[in-house]
């Protein structure tokens, strides 16, 4: 579900509508940090869309988890 942008960063391929996805990364992720409420887009309350390490690209998001 991922692969490396050109600047080495970890991009979702889901791009930014994968609701399904982007939960079951979140629930295999040992780095997964709720933000803050206002920031989070997704109903489900674990889902990459709604992690403080994720950074929106103009198609998806890149993973800033260490």
């Amino acid at each position: 579900m991922w692969r490396m942008d050109e600047s080495g960063g970890k991009l979702f391929a889901g791009g930014q509508e994968d609701w399904t996805a982007a939960a079951r990364e979140a629930d295999n992720c040992g780095s997964f940090r709720a933000d803050e409420e206002d920031e989070q887009t997704a109903e489900q309350a674990r889902s990459c869309y709604n992690c403080r390490y994720r950074r929106w690209t103009a198609a998806s998001f890149t993973c800033m988890a260490g």
